[in-house]
């Protein structure tokens, strides 16, 4: 049987899939470079949307710098928040399009320091085992 989803799930997901393509075509900013929508969660009133994004360049970079690049590219997507909410409002039938809140995910960055984190816990095993095999 297959899972059932509720309303602002749908609505949700329909807000990532069309905000995908409009980043994508649409934003012509030069400070931007290559924008990932990665989750959007929207309020149970559908009055606000969270929406989670990854700026590709900017999650391989570590230190402030990141941080400061991460933090700029949030201020371009929170200035074109009005303009992708209206071309929202043209492609999504709903009697008020949520408002757009961008957060930074840093999933990608987290993940790829928990794998490292991992293959030295791994390898420092490795080690040990043969210690305590002689």
């Amino acid at each position: 049987m297959a899972k059932e989803y509720s309303r602002t799930q749908r609505v949700a997901d329909q807000i990532q899939k069309e905000l995908a393509q409009l980043i994508q075509l649409e934003m012509k900013d030069p400070r931007l470079g290559m924008v990932t929508v990665s989750a959007v969660e929207v309020s149970r009133d559908l009055a606000f949307a969270d929406v989670f994004v990854s700026f590709l360049g900017v999650d391989d970079r570590e230190g402030v710098s990141n941080q400061k690049s991460a933090d700029e590219s949030l201020e371009v997507m929170q200035s074109a928040a009005g303009f992708l909410r209206s071309q929202l409002a043209r492609s999504i039938k709903l009697r008020t399009i949520p408002q757009l809140r961008f957060r930074y995910d840093n999933s990608l960055r987290r993940g790829a320091y928990m794998s490292e984190l991992i293959a030295k816990a791994r390898s420092g095993d490795s080690d040990h085992q043969g210690e305590s095999e002689e």
